[in-house]
């Protein structure tokens, strides 16, 4: 087993921990090189500082160590490669990662063995009138004002027939990995990571009634600005990009052909995070 550890160095324990969890895979007879994503110094990496295709060749997985960023970041290159990602938490809660630091020994030795499952986790791929390239999202697709003291006015329709006018702070597209982040807070549905479909959330909606909705798999959920938007809209994807949708613009999105194969060790590791890292928060 070949296998690639990154991480960015956010975190002062960053470089140490991709060098004890390097030690564990080696020690359990994988072959281990390093990416570092933000140009700390870890002895013996190589060189390289960009998740790609060229850095990645040959490699049979991927660990991040980090928080949800790094993990987000890492697992939308993954799957434009095919390769298996596990997430190693060193975040606040790292809701995504399947291995916590006082499991390292244990599951990186299973890692390096081969034992583990694969879960597959939707992304969301969509068109922005004015964008160079398709944005991707393993979490959510977030739409908002671009101007923070106003709010937003959008049309939501769905598979062109319209769904919701939201006036408020926004609207977010989360697949079932992202129900349970920004869209959970926005007071919309947990939903199983395993199911093929994507829910659409109000952010804080200036009326009494506007339930989030959940759509099917092969749903094309289109958003625009509505007829009484003034000002800039903005768009995210996974809080990693930020680019304008125009006036007179839309949104188009659905669920991806690819998706992210999530390392695992159990079949119920979301639920094992609902309850031990957002319960009683």
């Amino acid at each position: 087993m070949r296998i690639c550890l990154t991480g960015y160095n956010a975190k002062p324990e960053t470089a140490r921990v991709l060098e004890q969890a390097a030690e564990i895979l080696r020690r359990a007879g994988a072959e281990v090189f390093v990416v570092p994503q933000n140009g700390f110094d870890v002895p013996h990496h190589g060189g390289a500082s960009v998740l790609g295709a060229q850095t990645l060749e040959g490699a049979d997985a991927v660990a991040t160590v980090g928080g949800d960023g790094t993990m987000l970041h890492a697992a939308k290159e993954c799957a434009r490669l095919g390769l298996p990602v596990l997430g190693v938490n060193i975040g606040r809660t790292g809701f995504l990662a399947t291995c916590e630091l006082d499991e390292m020994e244990t599951k990186l030795s299973r890692l390096a063995k081969g034992d583990f499952s694969v879960e597959h986790r939707a992304l969301l791929q969509a068109e922005c009138t004015g964008a160079k390239a398709p944005l991707i999202a393993l979490n959510d697709l977030v739409i908002y004002s671009g101007e923070r003291r106003q709010t937003v006015e959008l049309d939501v329709l769905c598979d062109g027939m319209p769904v919701s006018n939201c006036r408020g702070d926004g609207v977010i597209l989360a697949t079932p990995t992202g129900s349970t982040a920004y869209s959970l807070s926005a007071g919309g549905p947990i939903l199983d990571a395993r199911i093929r479909g994507l829910v659409v959330t109000s952010i804080c909606a200036h009326s009494l009634q506007r339930p989030a909705i959940v759509f099917a798999a092969d749903r094309r959920i289109t958003v625009r600005p509505g007829p009484d938007q003034r000002g800039p809209i903005l768009i995210s994807s996974d809080g990693e990009q930020e680019i304008p949708l125009p006036a007179d613009g839309e949104l188009r999105a659905g669920l991806s052909e690819k998706s992210v194969k999530l390392i695992t060790f159990n079949g119920t590791d979301q639920f094992d995070a609902i309850d031990k890292k957002l319960r009683g928060r």
